[in-house]
């Protein structure tokens, strides 16, 4: 049996030699062979140089060049060029369990589903990517994702990465090139409502590193927002109604703020919920990683790395719907890819 992993980067100099590091240590089961493709979005900055190398060294490794440049064409071209029955997606900046190919391979049996992936685990490192780790991680933030839940085992709207049965791609196509962000979610959604199954194992582990700022962390949720509306039109339905919160928040917020040349009260109903809110999200997220001394001292961080995401996401929401409906569209040429 032939396993193909597929992996989109751009500009990951830093990180592309010890990827594939670990990729190549992965423990698979006996019988099972392995190729993996990555995709390289024109990188500039010695990525391709040094992914050449690491393919001269290893002949189960191949580079494909990308000049879409974004998440799903890269994909795209792994898929098309892959040769496995089964086709599994990495991350670049994720870090994965030996046994985590082995474990996708076991939870496809085991399940019978079209796509098998892990629960989505952010780990940071500095006390702010610390912080907007465990913001990522709560329930009270996300809205009850089961993609979050370490625990979890059984069917999901959505997996992080995923691990798929050459056949789904037959069955179900690639990615939307037309979606810069959310292709994995649509690609997900698009396999449900035809009547295919997500299924998540929580055996399957890895850890996904966090954007380390506020800065970076609402352009990040502002981009996922943007294209969201462009998943809605294509589907007639978000990937879940927790993913309109966001939007319909901010719209509470500015409609207050339009009303408050006649009225102050509506706005500073939605502010003091707010701000109860994110001390209660705060306060339950702190302690969900209290066992980390260094978690539970960022509880100052915790309300605005929350209204980061919030904000971040809602305010793209609205702009991706705006230029949705006025038939604009920002390109995906120049979007960072691997993260």
């Amino acid at each position: 049996m032939l396993l193909s992993v597929i992996a989109p980067c751009r500009n990951e100099a830093a990180y592309i030699t010890p990827f594939c590091d670990s990729v190549a240590a992965q423990r698979l089961p006996p019988g099972v062979a392995l190729e993996v493709l990555i995709a390289d979005g024109e990188s500039d900055d010695g990525t391709r140089e040094r992914l050449a190398e690491f393919c001269a060294r290893d002949a189960r490794f191949r580079w494909l060049g990308n000049p879409g440049r974004i998440v799903s064409s890269g994909l795209n071209r792994c898929i098309e060029q892959a040769r496995g029955e089964v086709i599994a997606r990495l991350d670049i900046h994720s870090t994965y369990a030996p046994d985590y190919l082995a474990e996708c391979l076991a939870a496809l049996e085991r399940s019978g589903a079209d796509n098998v992936g892990g629960p989505w685990v952010a780990e940071g490192h500095t006390p702010m990517q610390r912080a907007i780790a465990r913001a990522f991680q709560s329930r009270w933030v996300v809205g009850g994702a089961r993609s979050r839940d370490r625990a979890y085992e059984g069917e999901v709207d959505t997996v992080y990465l995923g691990c798929w049965p050459r056949a789904s791609f037959e069955r179900f196509g690639g990615f939307d090139e037309q979606l810069v962000r959310n292709q994995d979610d649509e690609h997900n959604l698009r396999i449900r409502t035809a009547g295919g199954r997500i299924w998540q194992s929580a055996r399957i582990r890895s850890a996904y590193s966090p954007r380390g700022s506020l800065r970076h962390l609402f352009h990040q949720q502002r981009q996922y927002g943007y294209w969201r509306p462009f998943v809605m039109r294509k589907h007639g339905q978000p990937g879940s109604p927790r993913q309109l919160v966001p939007a319909l928040f901010v719209a509470a917020l500015l409609g207050g703020a339009l009303l408050l040349p006649w009225a102050a009260w509506p706005l500073m109903a939605v502010l003091l919920a707010y701000s109860a809110y994110l001390a209660l999200a705060s306060t339950l997220a702190a302690r969900q990683g209290a066992a980390d001394a260094r978690v539970a001292g960022a509880w100052w961080r915790l309300p605005v790395v929350i209204a980061t995401y919030h904000v971040g996401y809602g305010l793209g929401s609205w702009a991706g719907l705006a230029d949705l409906l006025g038939g604009r569209r920002v390109s995906g040429a120049s979007a960072k890819i691997s993260r």
